[in-house]
């Protein structure tokens, strides 16, 4: 515990005061622990909670995996009865891709990246490189750049690393590209094959992440996907049909 990076030597003492009198040490900190227990008790609340929700959902989703094929057929014509039968399955077709692209270039882009750093922490000897990693993970799911993780990891390895200078070196532009692969990795990934740019898909994911959580990246998404496409369908729509100038010559001459 002592040689954890940032904050090993503070809990290193405090398990030492603890370990030597514990009577005194909850003495001293009751209020603290008092706070903490609360706080630990509201945690475990809060995952259990999500816990049967998570089992709820993959309850859900294997009913409606196996009534795929009719489900599709039904979502089909809701969609083509609200929005008409020509928009109606272009949308539902884009809501399914959204869905997808959000899966590969948002999640699927944090997981690669969290298993590069991930990587990069073992090769430096960083302690709870697999700690490290999953907090990676969930950065990269909430959309906030590794590379606020990577500087503290690497000022560790510069500070207190026994690796020699060459290879601290190798491993710190390693963390660094790493840190930054998310910047290649989601343009790439997200929004492919899709009618909608890039950034609307993106910053539906971002919207729905703060306001609803891991679901709110699929609902953010789809939500913003669709109104951009109809807006758009609205303002073409708008338009008059151009009729061609009887006098005007076919040629263009």
């Amino acid at each position: 515990m002592e040689e954890w990076p940032l904050v090993g030597d503070k809990l290193y003492a405090a398990w030492q005061s603890a370990s030597g009198n514990l009577d005194a040490f909850i003495k001293s900190y009751e209020q603290q622990l008092r706070t903490i227990s609360r706080e630990a008790a509201t945690a475990v609340g809060g995952m259990l909670a999500k816990l049967l929700a998570f089992i709820g959902a993959f309850i859900v989703a294997g009913i409606m995996l196996a009534y795929a094929a009719p489900g599709e057929e039904s979502s089909r014509r809701i969609f083509s009865r609200i929005c008409g039968p020509r928009f109606g399955p272009e949308l539902l077709d884009l809501s399914v891709a959204t869905v997808r692209s959000v899966t590969s270039g948002v999640i699927g882009v944090a997981f690669i990246q969290a298993v590069l750093l991930g990587i990069g922490f073992l090769l430096g000897g960083v302690p709870a490189a697999g700690l490290l990693a999953l907090v990676a993970l969930l950065l990269g799911i909430a959309q906030v750049p590794a590379i606020v993780l990577v500087v503290p990891v690497l000022a560790w390895i510069w500070g207190k690393g026994d690796g020699s200078t060459g290879a601290n070196t190798l491993v710190t532009i390693y963390l660094v590209l790493a840190g930054l692969a998310d910047n290649v990795l989601k343009p790439l990934m997200l929004g492919r094959g899709l009618a909608v740019p890039m950034p609307v898909i993106l910053l539906g994911a971002i919207g729905g992440m703060i306001s609803a959580g891991l679901i709110g990246l699929f609902i953010g998404a789809v939500t913003l996907a669709l109104a951009y496409q109809i807006f758009w369908a609205w303002v073409h729509g708008a338009e008059p049909e151009r009729t061609p100038d009887p006098g005007a010559d076919p040629g263009g001459e």
